[in-house]
């Protein structure tokens, strides 16, 4: 058995006992965190940080978390909204003129962050390397037609969204995403996550495992239309190698591109849990954090070909929201129980092949504290 390090509550054991059993099985090594009331209590990590399984996964272990970064990428927005910099009403073009072209000029802010603009692809991009030149990427964004009415059906933006999100608060802000989340949210609580990671921290970091049988060059492909075919236009596919080089990490793609663990995850994640504040920051205000938790679109998702239901910003799931990422991290917060979970791995599963149950284990388990 696997040596579990950290520190967990009793009133948690069970959720212990299931990421014990996950390090035992499938994982190469994973941190796991619940937050209750904005404070940790529970706090594990474990395992190793490579596939050859000769270096361990530490307390500061860091690794890229693919679409979890979603999360920190809507809070940002959530956040300029709570304090008047950013109407979530308001069309796009408000903040970022050049948008209003091919018919964007009643795409609204909160149509963005809900998945319903009607911009899940980056038409005309081919190379993952493109993703880099962020002028590039906004101008074409800003250049193309939206593919439904905005607001009346959803597709997941699996890339689009962060470039989108990120934009628009470099027009209220004058900074990039990264920058704005390190300054305004990461900085005030001690959140060790990042939108991009700078060179001081590759050090720390577990590069993702494919999925055996697979290899590095194992792809986020193209996703599925509504007619059941691939999506040709999505934009490029994302193999496993590209997250793990050193160009991605210094690259500003706010949907995908988050370095953490799961104690970040769930630090910065509970300000939205505990209606404002966590680690005893008040961030901000109750009445701010409600979108996160306001379904705004219920139905079938074009792009993912499944019921989904979206708020401003995140995943809706009965009384609670949040998002994962591809491979298999996660984080789900309940502001009615004020609570938080969060999982971070490096061994990736191919739901394709594999059903991934693994977050949700843990998050069912971390109820089991509550009672």
């Amino acid at each position: 058995m696997t040596d579990i390090e950290g520190s967990c509550e009793p009133r948690f054991a069970a959720f212990r006992e299931v990421f014990a059993g996950l390090l035992g099985t499938c994982d190469v090594g994973a941190s796991a965190a619940v937050f209750l009331d904005g404070e940790p209590v529970v706090d594990l990590w474990g395992g190793y940080a490579d596939v050859g399984r000769s270096a361990g996964w530490g307390r500061n272990t860091l690794t890229a978390v693919n679409s979890t970064s979603k999360n920190m990428t809507a809070l940002c927005a959530l956040l300029l909204a709570d304090r008047g910099e950013l109407d979530l009403s308001a069309p796009v073009a408000v903040y970022w003129p050049e948008f209003a072209a091919a018919g964007k000029q009643n795409v609204l802010v909160r149509h963005v962050l809900s998945h319903t603009a009607g911009l899940p692809d980056l038409a005309g991009l081919a190379a993952v390397e493109e993703l880099y030149d962020w002028d590039t990427v906004t101008a074409g964004l800003a250049a193309q037609a939206p593919e439904w009415e905005p607001g009346t059906a959803a597709g997941y933006h699996a890339l689009t969204f962060g470039f989108l999100v990120g934009e628009i608060v470099r027009r209220v802000t004058g900074r990039s995403l990264g920058e704005y989340f390190a300054q305004e949210v990461a900085g005030p609580l001690g959140a060790d996550f990042h939108v991009g990671l700078s060179a001081e921290h590759d050090c720390r970091v577990a590069p993702l495992i494919a999925p055996l049988p697979l290899t590095d060059e194992f792809a986020a492909g193209a996703p599925l239309g509504a007619d059941g075919v691939r999506r040709e236009s999505a934009g490029p596919a994302v193999r496993v190698r590209d997250v793990n080089s050193v160009a991605w990490r210094r690259a500003q793609i706010p949907a995908v591109n988050g370095f953490g663990n799961a104690r970040s995850v769930a630090l910065v994640q509970s300000v939205l849990a505990n209606h404002g504040s966590a680690a005893g920051v008040r961030l901000m205000s109750s009445q701010g954090c409600e979108p996160a938790w306001q379904e705004v679109f219920r139905g079938d998702d074009r792009v993912l070909r499944t019921p989904v239901s979206w708020t401003v910003g995140f995943g809706g799931f009965g009384g609670t929201f949040g998002w994962g990422g591809w491979g298999g991290s996660l984080v789900v917060s309940d502001p009615g129980a004020r609570m938080t979970v969060a999982y971070v791995m490096n061994q990736m599963i191919d739901r394709d092949r594999q059903d991934d149950n693994r977050g949700m284990e843990l998050v069912m388990a971390a109820y089991s504290g509550l009672r």
